[in-house]
């Protein structure tokens, strides 16, 4: 039944619930003329509610070569026709069909609830032409570079950045922020997200078709799809269990037929017992519950990239995090800045240029400090990265490095002057601009611990986390201020480590258990990947981050996190609450089919009351607190200047609005 379609199954499903009723009618009422019913409604549920569950079988068998548990209901119904109970049949088809019916729905309930953000996509958007004429288009027509006017209420039709303009997003949709997040020149928007206030205009820089909203869709509907070890192993049981059962039900015939009864009594039992041993409810037990924890988690802005990341973050025990842009908020600014040769606008010059060409959190602190003092950057080239040691480039006058001082030390540089000595003794982050082994400066930056970090982590330790390190490139004292500000102690934070330190410590500590890495996705690939769980924070609209790891957290919010492992470990709760309970009624219904007298439509009752209970017991999991929204606060108020800002675009009319 697996491979119709719901419509269908669901009309095929009310069809054997009708003759069901017209064969009640026939045989139990007392009005004289009723009793015609009896065979037709019988006929009925055979028909509707027998072959589509014979073609399962017979489809599964020859194209898969598998014997389905659908098999075992049709043999046992017609053997129940066979010794002349065609109504006990009749009532195992149809609820069969009802049930089936039922667990599809749910499961697609589970399947559809990310497909659902499809329908939050706007249809059109206002694009601006080169003339700064504004047109509505098809949103499937904007491409990359074109530039798009939102209008408060707007929603954003695909990702971009915005170029002019500032004011609050709900972003909720894809990041499961609580608040609004206030957004400026230069920052990424989503699509689907909504622009709550001023007027914007956005650059596209991916087209709908590679938008967040398409590849959270995608990831998902992949991770549905692949299995996680427990659903593979329930469905290797299954296929091998059935053929169990059949042969089960043909010794139990002939027992039943040597120890005394007649061969319908002993065929009747035999068919009993067939219902009884069916393991429907085993089977769907697990992807029951992986599938609606997939959903619910997607819905909350976590992406599992399947079944398998969702069970072993449920076993996993130590958490190692990286400090930058994870457990701080990865914006810090620069405290001070030290010129050997006194022109420290020369000196931000040459280290803005520098910066430039990298990503780092820091890099860009240092920019947006030359921007704040009107410096222009230095034209740098033959620019090059150094992981967790910095950068290196040259300009008209030769070849620069800035970096920590494992880069002061591999250049053959000193920086024993008094000058530094301050700096280094603080618990901030000192960068170092030089020529060969000439020290021309250096820079502190300093950067904060996320508000939601160490709630976070106390609710990990409070969900069964044993161990919590911190490891981080940066110097030991930054790392201590920011380990004591979380409640790390001092032998938890690691600090002045390359990435394949990091890889070489996640492994010892996988040593003693599941290890999850917490990264921003882009770093620490190596360390993501080592782990048995690698996470990537802040992943959204970013390409790197949603494939390196196993699980994207959309939002910057460290309680999805602790919200992502809370709902793991319940869903194998609720996993070992399933398997409890249909490994347990099938051991009553078969104990007593075997000794005693079951009869029949009881034992098919028990049979589908017991899927349909643990399907619903997995679909709990949809209404999970990771929907709820938990982000962090973000300001949102608007002042002098963002309403300047807004006004000086075209008013938006309360038509454009509702647009």
């Amino acid at each position: 039944m697996k491979r119709m379609s719901f419509d269908l199954l669901t009309f095929m499903s009310l069809l054997a619930a009708l003759g069901m009723i017209l064969a009640i009618a026939g045989t139990w009422l007392p009005v004289e003329g009723l009793a015609i019913l009896r065979w037709p409604g019988l006929v009925l549920v055979y028909l509707t509610g027998g072959l589509p569950a014979t073609w399962s079988a017979v489809s599964a068998l020859w194209r898969d070569h598998i014997l389905d548990i659908d098999l075992l209901m049709v043999v046992a119904a017609i053997a129940a026709a066979i010794v002349g109970a065609p109504f006990e049949g009749a009532v195992l088809l149809t609820l069969f069909s009802v049930s089936t019916t039922l667990e599809h729905q749910a499961l697609g309930r589970a399947r559809r609830a990310v497909e659902a953000l499809m329908a939050l996509r706007p249809e059109t958007a206002f694009r601006k032409n080169n003339d700064g004429t504004v047109v509505e288009v098809p949103a499937a027509e904007l491409t990359v570079g074109d530039i798009v006017i939102l209008r408060p209420g707007a929603r954003v039709p695909t990702d971009g950045v915005i170029i002019h303009g500032r004011g609050g997003v709900d972003e909720a949709n894809i990041t499961g922020e609580s608040m609004p997040v206030f957004k400026e020149a230069g920052q990424q928007v989503f699509e689907a997200t909504v622009n709550l206030d001023g007027v914007l205009e956005v650059g596209v820089t991916k087209t709908i078709g590679d938008s967040t909203i398409a590849r959270m869709i995608k990831l998902v509907t992949q991770a549905q799809e692949a299995k996680a070890p427990s659903e593979r192993f329930s469905s290797w049981f299954g296929q091998r269990y059935t053929i169990a059962v059949i042969l089960g039900a043909m010794l139990a015939f002939a027992a039943f037929y040597v120890l005394g009864h007649n061969w319908e009594q002993a065929l009747y039992k035999a068919a009993t017992l067939l219902v009884a041993a069916s393991p429907c409810a085993i089977v769907i037990s697990v992807p029951a519950a992986i599938l609606s924890a997939l959903s619910a988690a997607a819905r909350g802005g976590v992406l599992f990239k399947g079944g398998s990341a969702l069970e072993t973050l449920a076993a996993v025990d130590t958490f190692a995090f990286d400090k930058t842009g994870t457990l701080t908020n990865g914006r810090a600014v620069v405290t001070r800045i030290i010129a050997l040769n006194g022109d420290e606008q020369r000196f931000l010059s040459i280290l803005a240029g520098l910066e430039a060409h990298s990503e780092h959190h820091i890099a860009a602190a240092i920019r947006r400090e030359a921007v704040v003092q009107g410096i222009e950057p230095a034209s740098i080239v033959n620019v090059s990265s150094l992981p967790s040691a910095g950068i290196i480039g040259s300009d008209e006058c030769g070849p620069l490095w800035a970096g920590n001082p494992h880069l002061v030390r591999e250049m053959g540089a000193s920086v024993d002057r008094i000058e530094f000595r301050e700096l280094a003794d603080s618990a901030q982050t000192v960068v170092y601009l030089g020529r060969g082994s000439a020290v021309l400066g250096a820079v502190s930056v300093a950067d904060e611990a996320r508000a939601s970090s160490a709630p976070a982590l106390a609710a990990l330790r409070d969900g069964g986390v044993r161990h919590i390190v911190m490891m981080t490139g940066d110097r030991r004292p930054v790392a201590l201020r920011i380990g004591a500000e979380l409640g790390l102690a001092s032998d938890a934070i690691h600090a002045e480590m390359f990435p394949e330190d990091k890889v070489r410590r996640v492994g010892e500590l996988a040593e003693h258990g599941k290890v999850a890495f917490v990264g921003d996705g882009v770093n620490d690939a190596a360390a993501l990947a080592r782990a048995d769980v690698g996470i990537a924070m802040g992943a959204a609209g970013s390409d790197v981050a949603l494939q390196a790891a196993d699980v994207a957290l959309l939002s910057e919010d460290m309680n999805k996190l602790a919200d992502a492992h809370g709902l793991a470990r319940r869903t194998a709760v609720i996993i070992r609450q399933n398997l409890v309970v249909a490994i347990g009624a099938m051991l009553v219904l078969v104990t007593g089919g075997l000794f005693f007298d079951l009869p029949l439509p009881l034992a098919v009752i028990g049979h589908e009351g017991g899927t349909v209970l643990v399907v619903l017991n997995g679909l709990r999991l949809l209404s999970d607190k990771i929907r709820k929204n938990t982000g962090e606060i973000t300001p949102t108020r608007r002042t002098r200047d963002d309403q300047r800002s807004s006004t000086s675009l075209p008013k938006a009319s309360s038509a454009d609005m509702l647009a």
